[in-house]
């Protein structure tokens, strides 16, 4: 019974039903493997995790290791370079001093001796003292008073030197630079003067030399500051306002009549570029009489100077001028913004650099003396040009200096004539066609003010702000500019600086210079509406370089609205399209030394003054002494001994000979007469210009003398 009940419960007597324990010993196989399996799933988690947070770190590492290569890779170059340099200061200072003169002649070959040396071999000697008239923006200027963020800086050099304040304070040494708007003097609270003594511009900066070599040559024959005088001033301020403030057409007047006292000898003055004009103006103040004059009388220059040696002078004014006043631009500038499209005009850090160089440069008044002059007469037409022939190519021949008019380079007719007498032209298609095709619309007729294209620019201020957007359109949209046209839209642009240089220069040319009003001093820097000084033993030189691509006209485009912007600017992109075309990234070319046309520099002495006429009654005699211009051989050269560059002529050994020549006594015959390169007597005979100095249709005349008196000097004086 119990038997059949254990058998039908289901169990048999070998069936044992499971225990407990059984059941533990059964589980644990299983909880080892789960046990087993999610130690190894952790074990997989922790080596993904340890991977991943090993790439993190790695990953991290190579960010920091690359900023750090970065960093240090520029900390390298700096070092380097900087070591480089130090080495190279080291070696040049420790070598001897005739070591790069025998490197220079290792490659080149024998070098030729300095002017000075070589004159002093010849026996040469110092005899008439020299004077120096220094141009714009070569003489050194000097804090006397300023303004608390220029503390410190008492007689210590703004402009001139090494520049350091430039960097250091660039907006306070704008405000200092700068001159009054209405007075065209000093700004209240600030006194800026010019250095005093040849060291006021015989270097221009550390290394680049303006008037150093020529001193250096000169007293190699024997010079010293006894017999050599730099005429300082201060070429920001109009020429009669540089006596108004500082007497320094007053001091030259007596430092020149000192060193003829007790020299016994006459002097020769030497003025570079803008001092050209500036010595002009000085011949006429000093024999006019006081207050406007210097009170010396007619015969002053004819007792005090023997010679008047101008080099690169801007005669009748510059075409670079024009750019520089108009949108504060010139063919570098072009150059940059052909090469980077858009970096000047972004203004990404808000420098607003041509902004504040137009704020600061339209102050300074004698910037104005340099605007073309003589009108359309003489820079051309729309469709004429007296050097609308001039070739465009890398060298030219080399002409005969007896010869008066040489051809530059191929003819004329494979040639096409360029419309230099269109100085802006507004696009390359306007500066082609001719003027029958140009549609032009008067700016004249534009009422200023309304629509500001610039409003919130007070800190930079110039007269474009106060311009309107339809000024800016008809000014546009009249498309071509002549000089004398050039004259009107300056002062349509900037009249408050018009303004002012309309009281102090003239442009023009004088019908009669018997007439009153050229009296006045406003004529007397420009050599079309004055007349030489009474001193026919006096001999004047003009002296430039030839043989380098000169600034002559512009090709201009309206520029992107924005606030704080120049409207116009010159058009880069606009090309000549081939190796031997004159325009190059928006600017026409013509022959001259970079910055004075041969126009410019020659026409007087080559014509306008050539024998007696109007401009010259005692007829003075002239010469055109031109340098062709060659690069240095090497490096080691610098800038050359026979550069034609119109700062870089200062060191041409050929103009220092001539130069230290006639100070020692010789004339202009002496040297040869003149020396020319270019085409200056051909193009200055396609001018048309009264030369005589009178009038055959005057009634006063014409009872005086015969018709066929009067017809015979038209003819041999009125050329």
């Amino acid at each position: 019974m119990p038997a059949a009940r254990r058998k039908k419960h289901g169990g048999g007597g070998n069936s044992k039903k499971p225990t407990t324990s059984n059941q533990q010993q059964q589980q644990q196989p299983a909880s080892k493997t789960d046990d087993k399996f999610k130690t190894q799933k952790t074990e997989k988690e922790e080596t993904t995790n340890a991977s991943n947070n090993n790439n993190n770190i790695n990953n991290l590492k190579k960010k920091k290791r690359s900023k750090r290569s970065c960093i240090d890779n520029c900390c390298w170059l700096i070092g380097f370079i900087c070591s480089t340099w130090w080495f190279l200061l080291f070696l040049y200072n420790a070598m001897p001093a005739s070591f790069p003169q025998y490197v220079t002649e290792a490659i080149t070959g024998p070098t030729p001796d300095p002017p000075g040396v070589k004159l002093d071999k010849e026996g040469l000697k110092a005899k008439h003292p020299v004077v120096f008239v220094p141009g714009i923006v070569t003489g050194g200027l000097e804090l006397w008073e300023g303004r608390p963020c220029m503390d410190g800086l008492f007689r210590k050099r703004l402009w001139g030197g090494t520049f350091g304040e430039v960097y250091k304070r660039p907006l306070c040494w704008i405000d200092h630079m700068s001159l009054d708007n209405e007075t065209g003097l000093d700004p209240p609270g600030v006194r800026v003067r010019p250095v005093s003594g040849l060291v006021a511009a015989d270097y221009f900066a550390a290394g680049y030399f303006v008037w150093a070599v020529l001193i250096a040559n000169l007293a190699r024959i024997g010079y010293e500051e006894k017999n050599m005088y730099m005429a300082a001033y201060d070429w920001r301020l109009s020429f009669q306002n540089t006596e108004v403030r500082d007497q320094a057409l007053s001091r030259m007047k007596s430092n020149i009549e000192l060193m003829v006292a007790t020299s016994g000898e006459k002097v020769v003055v030497i003025p570079h570029s803008m001092g050209v004009l500036y010595f002009l103006h000085f011949m006429k103040w000093v024999e006019s009489p006081a207050p406007m004059g210097g009170g010396g009388g007619s015969n002053w220059c004819a007792k005090h100077i023997k010679a008047v040696m101008n080099i690169g002078g801007p005669f009748l004014g510059l075409p670079k001028i024009v750019a520089g006043l108009f949108s504060a631009e010139a063919k570098d500038i072009a150059v940059a913004r052909a090469v980077a499209p858009g970096v000047l005009d972004l203004d990404i850090f808000g420098f607003q650099t041509l902004q504040h160089a137009m704020r600061m440069t339209r102050t300074w008044d004698s910037t104005m003396s340099l605007i073309p002059k003589g009108g359309d007469a003489i820079w051309g037409t729309l469709d004429w040009a007296p050097d609308a022939d001039h070739v465009c190519v890398a060298k030219k021949i080399k002409k005969n200096d007896t010869q008066t008019a040489g051809e530059n380079g191929a003819g004329f007719d494979d040639f096409k004539s360029h419309n230099y007498g269109r100085i802006i032209s507004f696009g390359k298609d306007v500066a082609d066609l001719h003027s029958s095709k140009v549609e032009r619309v008067d700016f004249k007729g534009a009422v200023k003010g309304n629509n500001f294209a610039n409003k919130s620019c007070r800190d930079v201020w110039n007269e474009y702000h106060e311009m309107g957007v339809g000024d800016i359109k008809a000014v546009a949209d009249y498309k071509a500019f002549t000089v004398e046209s050039v004259l009107e839209l300056l002062e349509f642009v900037a009249p408050r600086m018009m303004k002012r240089g309309g009281a102090h220069y003239s442009y023009g040319i004088a019908d009669n210079l018997n007439d009153k009003k050229y009296e006045h001093y406003k004529y007397w820097s420009n050599p079309l509406e004055t007349r030489l000084p009474n001193a026919p033993e006096m001999e004047i030189f003009s002296m430039y370089g030839v043989g380098l691509p000169t600034e002559r006209s512009y090709v201009y485009k309206s520029s992107p609205a924005a606030e704080c912007y120049i409207p116009f600017q010159i058009d880069a992109s606009a090309d000549g399209g081939n190796d031997q075309g004159c325009l190059r990234s928006g600017v026409y070319s013509v022959d001259g030394d970079e910055t004075v046309p041969v126009l410019s520099a020659g026409f007087m002495c080559a014509k306008g003054w050539r024998g007696k006429t109007r401009f010259n009654p005692s007829g003075i005699k002239t010469y055109v002494k031109e340098y062709n211009h060659a690069p240095p051989a090497t490096l080691l050269e610098g800038r050359g001994t026979q550069s034609g560059n119109h700062v870089d002529i200062m060191g041409n050994f050929a103009l220092i000979e001539d130069i230290i020549r006639v100070a020692a006594g010789a004339t202009g015959n002496d040297l040869g007469g003149d020396q020319v390169y270019s085409d200056i007597f051909k193009w200055s005979e396609r001018i048309k210009l009264r030369l005589c100095q009178g009038k055959i249709s005057n009634n006063d005349q014409i009872k005086r003398r015969s018709f066929l008196e009067l017809a015979y000097r038209w003819q041999f004086e009125c050329r």
